[in-house]
């Protein structure tokens, strides 16, 4: 074996390693969406009550999580990585034995930074393999995530239907965990040019300025630009779907099993988005395709609030799942490459940014508590408006490498 083909193989092994652990991160959340009308009824919670689940949760998690991206440039990214899925299983665990709010509370509260820790760093870890080839590689991480996205709600209506609930589903998912864990175990997946890896004592005073540098990295224009869009571009991506089940039950009056097919309809024409986004990427530059998918959104999606009959509105939803492929992958890796060689600092300014965007689901929960989901959901509009309004005619000029 060459030394080429010895170095294509050990890339190839990390690259599949990665995206295993996307899919199964996408695998559990899409479970978990679906199953909100069974924990509702399960545990009793309330509206309000859901959206302090959605989003306290997302505000622990960014406080913590830029830490950790920080602490990935300039130490010890392996042993993160591998932490936060260890404490991601466990996690899972306490969920499935929740018998109330606090005790769901508490599980999720966990599970969201072991998700920045496990999923995200190994995320800034795939962008650093292939620095040109970063909005194609985030393409394919996308579509990881759909096909698991996709698997978690046709898992939960599968175990529903041989009698299992969602408890039960949970453990099976902290099992599975060890899967991606232990392929990750075998990989590098230390941070390009880190070399306090294996000098813990350094971490500190490094830490310190990795802080910084992340700070100012945060002020500077194009990074802003990326940051916003990528949350609002989040709107039509997980906050709707974190709402799509309940909508479907308590404003189109479907069942919840019917609303579980509704799910998996979104997840699955996402799927097909993510496939023929690889492909298009190629031939189409990113930030021209979201204007375009933005501008046809705006369209869709008060179609899709507007219309009753049950076909109609599944297809619209079909379309709403197809045109935001690429809504967060496209943003992230053009966030990635304003920042060079910080692939750590760019993940923890998105998580600063995602401090504010985490009180959406409670907002949106507590309008709904108030004046019903069929008004709430109405604020979802400010996603493609936001993209129309903030999208660059090009692509920012990536900055020049930072010296380490």
């Amino acid at each position: 074996m060459t030394a080429r083909s010895l170095w294509m193989r050990r890339a190839s092994g990390l690259v599949a390693a990665l995206l295993l652990i996307e899919f199964l991160d996408e695998f559990v959340f899409g479970a978990r969406e679906a199953a909100w009308p069974f924990m509702r009824r399960d545990i009793g919670l309330s509206y309000a009550e859901i959206g302090l689940l959605l989003g306290i949760p997302g505000v622990f998690s960014g406080v913590v999580e830029p830490a950790l991206g920080v602490l990935s440039d300039i130490w010890n990214r392996r042993a993160i990585i591998l932490g936060g899925g260890v404490l991601f299983a466990g996690a899972l665990l306490i969920a499935a034995l929740s018998q109330s709010f606090i005790a769901l509370l508490i599980a999720f509260v966990l599970l969201y930074p072991a998700s920045g820790a496990f999923v995200s760093l190994s995320q800034a870890t795939l962008m650093d393999a292939a620095p040109d080839r970063r909005e194609h590689n985030m393409a394919r991480w996308t579509l990881a995530g759909s096909v698991g996205m996709l698997a978690g709600p046709l898992a939960l209506s599968g175990s529903t239907a041989l009698g299992m609930d969602w408890r039960g589903l949970f453990v099976a998912f902290a099992a599975l965990t060890l899967i991606p864990l232990a392929g990750a175990w075998r990989q590098p997946l230390h941070a390009p040019g880190n070399h306090a890896a294996d000098d813990p004592d350094s971490a500190p005073g490094s830490l310190r300025e990795g802080l910084r540098a992340a700070w100012r990295a945060v002020r500077q224009r194009d990074v802003l630009r990326w940051l916003v869009l990528l949350q609002f571009g989040d709107l039509m991506l997980d906050i709707l779907y974190g709402f799509l089940a309940l909508y479907f039950v308590d404003v189109a009056g479907v069942s919840p099993a019917v609303a579980g097919v509704a799910v998996a309809i979104w997840a699955g024409v996402g799927l097909l988005g993510d496939a023929l986004l690889i492909p298009l990427i190629e031939r189409v530059p990113g930030v021209r395709y979201l204007r375009w998918s933005a501008l046809a959104a705006v369209v869709v999606f008060p179609a899709f609030l507007l219309i009753e009959p049950l076909p109609l509105k599944l297809a619209l939803l079909g379309a709403l799942g197809l045109l935001n492929a690429g809504w967060y992958a496209i943003p992230m890796a053009q966030l990635y490459a304003t920042l060079p060689n910080q692939s750590g600092a760019a993940l923890a300014a998105a998580n600063v940014s995602g401090l504010g965007a985490s009180l959406l689901p409670l907002a949106i929960g507590t309008i709904a508590q108030a004046a019903g989901l069929d008004v709430a959901i109405w604020l979802l509009m400010a996603g493609p408006l936001a993209l129309l309004i903030g999208l660059p005619r090009h692509a920012p000029t990536p900055q020049k490498p930072t010296e380490k």
